[in-house]
């Protein structure tokens, strides 16, 4: 049999998900993420109004989800106007057309399509429909790699169906229970292995899918840029058209030796196989992550001294958020840093490894703030994150009682944002 793996793709997943909460809002152009949708009184007044017409209707979780729907256009938030330091998380199709897309200032997209429904991000929602997703397709292909809450590939190899028009039939079934179950739409590449699985994905967006053989690497994959490899980033991009390489089939004319010369052996090797689409990595189902990390961007710069306050409750609460992902994931880490980006983006990291792995709040809390005490604080910050590493699972680490941090329910305790010689100093 050949081989075929796919990689499936949901489109435009939170923003997909938003509209089957607000149908209203389809074929409009809508931004997920960093605002608030000023809907609230809208669902409020809804509630009111049917307690009046039927004070015996109960106003359940199918009563809300019915009143969403018809909250008018009028109460959602706008893009025009918006001012602040958020980022879009995805956007709808009709908004990308105006060039707005994922990781854009909104301040920018606000300019570029002022009218522009912006809504907030929901996580647990989105989480919810993912592993929706997720268990239909298992029911069909098992051999699933979960890659992230939106996309997965998939072993089609020997299931059935899997080899019909090259995976197409097998494709176009999960395509078809997804969106018979969920409602959303996904696309989806099959091709000999991972690397032109993913590239295949992105050939006929939205709710499209793509067939790539090995017979058509020539002509389907070698035209294309080289940023369109999966691992090509910016940088290795811009050395490659210094180079005078612009395209995948301009790169696999390269000669091994001479890729090795200019980018190391092993990235030259690399670059020499992902040209000539070899990819001889499996599908994992089961991965241990190497990391878990929170941060956030502030809708301002906040000063060390001046905003000492706000950032040591912003820092407390990452330092809560990283321990509670540990704890429901069932992972311990012994391996703590702290990530800042000042406000010419420069960005610096700091980590400790300590001797017990843990899970523990106010461990990662103390050993973070040591970390801060390294980093220099001569500039205002725009970024603050808590990272834990060197991962475990719990049941598989031994770890005996934990002295705690102090409780600091109001200062006791605290590592306080101080200036300290351009560090950060713990309050006395």
């Amino acid at each position: 049999m050949l081989r075929r793996i796919a990689h499936l793709d949901m489109d435009a997943f939170y923003a997909s998900v938003e509209l089957l909460r607000y149908p209203q809002l389809k074929g409009m152009p809508v931004v997920i993420g960093g605002g608030r949708a000023n809907i609230a009184q809208a669902l409020e007044q809804l509630r009111l109004t049917a307690a009046q017409d039927d004070p015996d209707q109960p106003w359940d979780a199918q009563a809300q989800r019915d009143a969403l729907r018809r909250i008018p256009l009028t109460a959602f938030a706008r893009l025009a106007g918006y001012t602040g330091r958020g980022v879009i998380t995805t956007a709808t199709y009709a908004a990308r057309q105006f060039g707005v897309g994922s990781a854009m200032g909104l301040m920018k997209a606000a300019k570029l399509c002022p009218q522009a429904i912006l809504l907030p991000v929901d996580f647990d929602e989105y989480r919810k429909y993912s592993r929706k997703f997720k268990s239909l397709i298992t029911e069909i292909a098992p051999l699933m790699e979960d890659r992230g809450i939106d996309e997965v590939y998939i072993d089609f190899t020997d299931v059935p169906g899997g080899q019909r028009e090259g995976g197409r039939v097998l494709a176009r079934l999960i395509q078809k229970g997804i969106f018979d179950a969920t409602g959303l739409t996904c696309s989806v590449g099959v091709a000999p292995n991972k690397l032109l699985a993913k590239m295949a994905s992105e050939f006929n967006k939205p709710n499209g899918i793509s067939i790539v053989m090995e017979e058509d690497l020539e002509e389907k994959i070698w035209p294309l840029a080289c940023r369109k490899i999966n691992g090509i980033g910016p940088k290795a991009e811009a050395k490659l058209k210094r180079l005078g390489i612009e395209t995948i089939g301009q790169l696999a004319q390269r000669e091994p030796l001479w890729l090795m010369q200019h980018f190391g052996e092993r990235t030259g090797a690399w670059l020499h196989a992902a040209a000539h689409g070899q990819d001889d990595r499996p599908v994992v189902t089961e991965s241990e992550p190497v990391s878990m990390s929170r941060e956030t961007t502030f809708e301002r710069d906040l000063h060390a001294v001046r905003d000492r306050a706000e950032l040591g409750t912003l820092f407390t609460t990452l330092c809560q958020q990283v321990a509670a992902d540990l704890q429901r994931k069932g992972y311990v880490g012994k391996t703590i840093g702290i990530k800042l980006r000042y406000d010419d983006f420069k960005s610096v990291t700091r980590d400790l490894t300590v001797d017990d792995y843990t899970d523990n709040a106010q461990t990662i809390r103390q050993v973070a703030g040591q970390c801060l005490k390294r980093a220099p604080l001569t500039q205002r910050l725009r970024l603050l994150g808590v990272r834990v590493g060197s991962l475990r699972k719990t049941s598989d680490a031994s770890m005996p009682p934990q002295t705690a941090a102090p409780s600091d329910d109001a200062t006791q305790g605290a590592i306080e944002f101080e200036l300290d010689g351009g560090s950060l100093a713990r309050a006395p």
